[in-house]
């Protein structure tokens, strides 16, 4: 324990016996795994999958143990979702909205309790994601809107990539008041009339994430979930960073694992080779191993940056601003550094795996390149380039990273 968290209010969320922990879930995580190339052959999103995982309390690993959560750390829940990833990719993004939404409200408690959300998360309530808008709106802007309706607030907007929604019980909804023009995040329901959600999503990786559509038609949001944006808590960027760092390298493990199995199988040789059966062919060897590798940096790479957020978590508490201001800039830099270190490293393994093989492992029958496609999708978010620019500009030059940015149309 450091002497900060010896100080830190009770209670908070700063680690359990992962091996514990984990052995709650891998029953689930390999239920998932056995199914995952079924589902990705038919393209069906894992509503069975979710609801194991939240029955199984998943949802809520970071709720402080005196709530009945598990009082996993950030480094704890990111190694999870490294292990589900490796199970099935597409399971830790459709969770993501949910464990930055948990994340918030972690933050939260250090201003005013948040009982009410931290039961709802242990009963099993998930979360999901509605931000982002497409087409005309322009940067800098959001076109879905809260205003009061007789007595009731509602909703009325169009989001897309709704990632995790159609599985969820709420909708952390990004949006603007009528009478204020203030950015809110609105805790909708999802179960009432006037939300239609779509499964549209058509993108070649990380297909059953469930990143579609959703209309939101005078859908009705309690006073009490009416949230500033302003409070959302700080290193919420590199959160939803490290989510798709524990995709990617989960995508990896299951990659290598995949290879490894085809070739301690396969019988086949070339004449070229180097031994009479695939396994012991020293190239084969060398080309699993400098993937194995590959992912094992990513994996260490992105724990060590989960890290930095706990420190910003706890920091969070401590009434210091100087030190949580310093502890946020590492956060965001960490997450981008590690960016862009993970999607090199697993980009490359899920792709030069490949050579351990001969043409047959491109069989659509055995979907290997979908963990290529799912690390790719998941590394096309929040684009490097703009990532490794910031880290030179704070490297050089001291320039403190943003901790929100926006996307939109631009001007002519």
């Amino acid at each position: 324990m450091t002497v900060q968290q010896q100080h830190l209010p009770h209670p908070l969320s700063s680690g359990t016996d992962y091996q514990a922990l984990a052995a709650r879930f891998r029953p689930i995580f390999a239920r998932i795994a056995a199914g995952a190339l079924e589902r990705e052959q038919s393209r069906s999103l894992p509503f069975e999958q979710v609801k194991w995982l939240k029955e199984a309390g998943f949802g809520a690993v970071r709720v402080p143990v005196q709530y009945g959560g598990a009082g996993a750390s950030l480094p704890q829940l990111f190694e999870l979702l490294i292990e589900l990833a490796a199970a099935d990719s597409n399971l830790p993004q459709a969770l993501r909205g949910h464990f930055a939404f948990v994340e918030d409200r972690l933050n939260a408690q250090a201003d005013a309790p948040q009982d009410t959300w931290f039961k709802r998360f242990v009963e099993g309530d998930l979360v999901g994601n509605a931000w982002t808008e497409v087409g005309s709106v322009k940067i800098g802007e959001v076109g879905t809107r809260v205003s009061r309706l007789g007595e009731h607030w509602v909703v009325n907007g169009t989001k897309y990539y709704s990632t995790g929604s159609i599985f969820a019980d709420w909708i952390d909804l990004y949006a603007q008041r009528d009478d204020t023009g203030a950015d809110v995040i609105a805790a909708v329901r999802v179960q009432q009339p006037g939300i239609t959600q779509s499964d549209d999503w058509d993108g070649f990786g990380q297909r059953t994430t469930g990143s579609g559509t959703s209309v939101f038609e005078n859908a009705v949001v309690e006073p009490e979930n009416l949230l500033d944006f302003a409070t959302r808590f700080k290193y919420q960027t590199a959160f939803y960073q490290l989510v798709l760092l524990a995709v990617q390298t989960g995508a990896g493990r299951a990659a290598v694992n995949d290879i490894s199995e085809e070739v301690r199988t396969r019988t086949r040789i070339f004449s070229t080779g180097n031994a009479s059966h695939v396994s012991q062919d020293v190239q084969v060897q060398q080309v699993v191993g400098k993937a194995s590798a590959q992912v094992y940096a990513a994996h260490a790479t992105t724990l060590r940056a989960a890290t930095a957020l706990q420190v910003a978590y706890e920091s969070r508490f401590i009434h210091d601003e100087v030190a949580e201001r310093e502890a946020n800039i590492a956060a965001e830099l960490e997450s981008a550094q590690a960016q862009v270190v993970i999607a090199d490293l697993v980009l490359r393994a899920t792709s030069e795996l490949f050579n351990a093989l001969s043409a047959s492992a491109t069989s659509t029958g055995k979907a290997f390149d979908r963990h290529w496609r799912n690390a790719r999708t998941a590394a096309s978010h929040n684009p490097l380039i703009y990532k490794e620019r910031i880290i030179g500009d704070w490297e050089i030059n001291g320039t403190e990273p943003p901790y929100v940015w926006q996307i939109g149309a631009g001007t002519k």
